[in-house]
Order: structure tokens, then sequence, then C-alpha cells
């Protein structure tokens, strides 16, 4: 019987306790808080890459002349290519114009022109020979 009525009190306290207004409770903290000390408070704890679309234009009408003499092509070198309309000379296909939009420690990613519209594209900088950004 006691503890009939015990639990029934303790309910009763619980379902009266939701018509009150909360008060902020500054001792409680959750698990992951821990996790503010160790990330920067104005980045978002994932990176954020931006989000862009295809140039607005056809590439130029012009093949530019290919370079003499590059042995391999260093993630370095097509950085500086970002967002800028670049000629690339695959080992194995012809060649070809692209907007790159990423650069990685191996590959190469952005828009490729088809010769009517852009498609999103990606490739290893092994496979390319040379390349040249307007």
């Amino acid at each position: 019987m006691f503890q009939q009525q015990f639990f029934r009190d303790r309910d009763f306290d619980r379902d009266r306790d939701f018509d009150r207004p909360r008060r902020p409770s500054f001792g409680r903290r959750s698990p992951l808080d821990i996790l503010r000390f160790f990330l920067p408070v104005d980045q978002p704890p994932f990176p954020q890459f931006p989000q862009v679309g295809p140039p607005p234009g056809p590439p130029p009408t012009f093949i530019p002349q290919q370079p003499i003499g590059v042995l391999a092509v260093d993630p370095g070198a097509i950085n500086n290519c970002l967002f800028r309309f670049t000629f690339i000379w695959p080992r194995r296909q012809r060649g070809f114009w692209m907007f790159p939009t990423f650069v990685g420690p191996r590959s190469v990613a952005g828009f490729r022109w088809t010769g009517f519209n852009w498609v999103y594209f990606g490739m290893d900088l092994r496979d390319i020979q040379s390349f040249t950004c307007i």
C-alpha cells in the first residue's frame, strides 16, 4: 500500500511539474559539452566546402599550346588554377577544358566541358600529362 501511494504521488508531482515554468539549470551539462574545449568556437565542427556551380559560360574557343618537359603534376601547381579555365592534357585521352573547384593531394575535381555543357568530373593527378590555366 505504501509503495503504491509513494509511486502515485511521485507521478502526480512529475505531471504537475509540467505546468511550472522551467528555470535554467546552470549546474547540469551535457556529456558532449567537453567537446567545446577542443573545437574552435567560430567554426562548425565539420569542414565546409564552398558550394560552387559551373562557370556561367563556355570556355575559350582556342586550344593553348602544350607545355613541354612536364614529368609529374604537383597538387601545389594545379592549385593555382582553381576557379579558372584550365586545359588538361591527359595521358591516354584527348585534351579538354576544365574548371577545377577542388584539388586534393592526389586528385582534382571540378567541371569538364563536353562541348555543349559543364559536367562535374574528377580525376587522378597521375593521369594528367600536363595542363595550362588561363
